[in-house]
């Protein structure tokens, strides 16, 4: 039943965070950040506070999760923006649009929101907190000490067989819940209705996304 409800979320997120990460260029997210740039450590209250405003709203409007945003923060914080700033980015998995809709469909979109005002107050004294303890001790981290290298990250080795495997095991758990879901009687219904509009934006986004990562694949290692 979860997999019923977040599929589509999932689907459309990761593939948003794989095209910002592989065609959005470095100097677009240096742009949003004010006076970001490498080796330079010297922010003001308002332009820390500016990196942990539109850190969240970054990750945001892109879909990015739990599982996205760590690569992303550490192109980030290489590129020069503030140890507050990244830290808010890290904790925006927390506000991002698929948690959002989630909530929606448990609670209702007016507690939804609600609880996106708390965690996003919640998230900005927590990145201040961070950065000036951390430089009241001494411990920021140096970003000139940052190194970003191109790395390979499809390789055929035991993460992959790995990956295989569990990819079955999920495979054969989705068949169970799609198709013999009549077998069994779930106790667990959602408590708010979902939007029809919505639901149907979402679901052919999420055919889309197949189709564009299909072709990916076809690209990799088909077409020399």
């Amino acid at each position: 039943m979860e997999w019923q409800m977040v599929w589509k979320d999932v689907t459309v997120g990761f593939t948003i965070a794989g095209i910002v990460a592989a065609f959005v260029p470095d100097s677009f997210f240096q742009t949003l950040f004010i006076n970001s740039g490498q080796g330079n450590t010297d922010f003001t209250f308002l332009e820390i506070l500016e990196h942990i405003v539109v850190g969240p709203i970054a990750a945001f409007l892109t879909f990015i999760g739990s599982m996205g945003n760590i690569p992303l923060a550490a192109l980030l914080f290489g590129k020069g923006v503030s140890f507050a700033g990244v830290m808010a980015f890290i904790f925006s998995d927390l506000v991002v649009f698929p948690v959002l809709r989630i909530n929606a469909k448990y609670y209702g979109w007016k507690m939804s929101l609600f609880i996106l005002f708390l965690l996003f107050t919640a998230l900005i004294g927590t990145a201040l907190a961070l950065h000036y303890s951390f430089d009241l001790l001494g411990m920021l981290p140096d970003t000139s000490q940052v190194k970003i290298q191109d790395k390979e990250h499809f390789k055929i080795d035991y993460t992959f067989y790995l990956n295989m495997a569990f990819l079955a095991i999920s495979g054969y758990l989705i068949y169970l819940g799609f198709f013999k879901r009549k077998d069994v009687e779930h106790s667990m219904s959602e408590m708010a209705p979902k939007s029809p509009l919505l639901e149907s934006v979402l679901k052919y986004a999420a055919y889309i996304c197949y189709i564009w990562l299909a072709g990916g694949l076809i690209v990799k290692f088909f077409i020399p």
